[in-house]
């Protein structure tokens, strides 16, 4: 089990990928916006989406769990 997480402060753009989908190493999971900026999230490892722990415009800090990849 691999749990990703915030690499920085900020908000959720968009969420690229849904609960019980395959997704492959270095695929964006979510979109952050931080300072006009738009920052990808990946996933570290290729696996199922058990759970994603945030919505679109929820606000997160560094090391935040964002998804939960088995």
């Amino acid at each position: 089990m691999t749990e990703i997480k915030a690499s920085m402060a900020g908000s959720v753009w968009k969420i690229e990928i849904s609960e019980g989908a395959k997704v492959e190493a270095d695929q964006d999971i979510v979109i952050l916006e931080s300072m006009k900026m738009e920052i990808p999230i990946p996933s570290e490892d290729s696996g199922i989406v058990k759970e994603l722990k945030v919505a679109e415009g929820d606000f997160v800090n560094q090391g935040d769990i964002i998804a939960v990849i088995e």
